[in-house]
């Protein structure tokens, strides 16, 4: 099973869209400043997880979500 996963900065009006098999491991490692290009947004809450049974597709959903169109709309949505 694999997993998109919105993460949502406490501290920033910033969003993490990204792709796991295991969303709390993934979730302590970016509060935990594991990965480069979060670590300086940390901590983070997660806003929200899609499921898929494989990873291509799961990965296809991901890309969608990273353009341009639909991160405005999410963050317009988380932020209002």
């Amino acid at each position: 099973m694999y997993f998109v996963y919105i993460l949502k900065s406490i501290k920033f009006k910033q969003i993490y869209i990204g792709l796991t098999n295991n969303t709390q491991r993934r979730l302590s490692e970016h509060n935990l400043k594991q990965n480069k290009s979060t670590k300086h947004f940390a901590p983070y809450e997660l806003i929200a997880t899609k499921s898929f049974s494989n990873r291509k597709i799961a990965r296809n959903y991901e890309k969608i979500l990273k353009t341009g169109y639909a991160r405005e709309k999410i963050i317009s949505y988380i932020y209002r």
